[in-house]
């Protein structure tokens, strides 16, 4: 097994509240990585530790066995869409080819690759004809698709996604995940905060499952359970287990 991420003994505060707390996991590689729990469990925060945008207490990340300063090139990531500045004047081709910069550096010119590749990415998620667009005038769904064919274009061998489906259309996100099932079939591992419990089966072949320690993690079918469920979402998990059963009975006439 090719190990994608190693996490040893990670720790995070916000000033002395710990938001998380001694995490020790392994992750393997050309996995599509749901990151679970309830709000307040600190997923969020993991990901951006991983990343080096949160300082943490303690801790040692490794990614194929190697630091995050030797693997920038290598991975890609895309943010809550709430924490982006969307009134920032730029059109969606200028935005997917942003992800050029970390193979180009920001002071080579962007040629006829670049631009060729970038209309590609745009046509893969369905917003070619968007491309003229400023980015302010795109609705969510089509926000997170540019957002999509950008990380695209860098050709990472690690995604990271906060929250992509978070607010998008229906046909968004059948876009969006069958894109990352392809590129998962590809070989990329794929890392997706992700809060529908919905479609946690549907999506996701292994879990990372968190509320300020971790709970579990492993391959969805030995981690999607109730009893691991209920230890990270604690009542909240039996009212929405039992919803689920009704909708479940509803949807079949019973």
């Amino acid at each position: 097994m090719t190990v994608a991420l190693k996490v040893s003994n990670l720790t995070v505060h916000y000033d002395s509240s710990p938001v998380l707390w001694d995490i020790n996991l392994e992750v393997p590689s050309g996995k599509l990585i749901g990151i679970l729990g309830p709000n307040g469990a600190g997923k969020s925060t993991f990901m951006k530790a991983l990343l080096g945008l949160v300082k943490p207490v303690s801790g040692a990340i490794f990614f194929y066995g190697k630091n995050l300063k030797n693997m920038r090139g290598k991975i890609a990531y895309i943010p809550q869409r709430e924490v982006i500045d969307w009134s920032f004047p730029i059109t969606v081709k200028e935005l997917v080819l942003m992800g050029s910069y970390a193979r180009l550096g920001f002071f080579k010119w962007i040629g006829k690759k670049e631009l060729q590749a970038a209309e590609h990415c745009l046509e893969l998620v369905g917003m070619q004809e968007f491309s003229s667009r400023q980015i302010s005038e795109l609705s969510g769904g089509q926000q997170q698709r540019v957002f999509l064919a950008r990380s695209l274009l860098q050709e990472a061998d690690i995604y990271f996604f906060d929250e992509p489906l978070s607010g998008v259309d229906h046909a968004s996100e059948e876009i969006i995940m069958n894109i990352l099932q392809n590129m998962k079939n590809a070989g990329k591992t794929i890392f997706m905060v992700h809060h529908d419990l919905n479609t946690v089966d549907a999506y996701f072949d292994w879990i990372i499952l968190l509320n300020v320690r971790l709970i579990a993690a492993g391959e969805k079918m030995n981690i999607f359970t109730p009893q691991y469920m209920q230890e990270a979402y604690g009542k909240n998990f039996m009212v929405y287990d039992e919803a689920m059963k009704l909708s479940s009975y509803r949807t079949s006439g019973r």
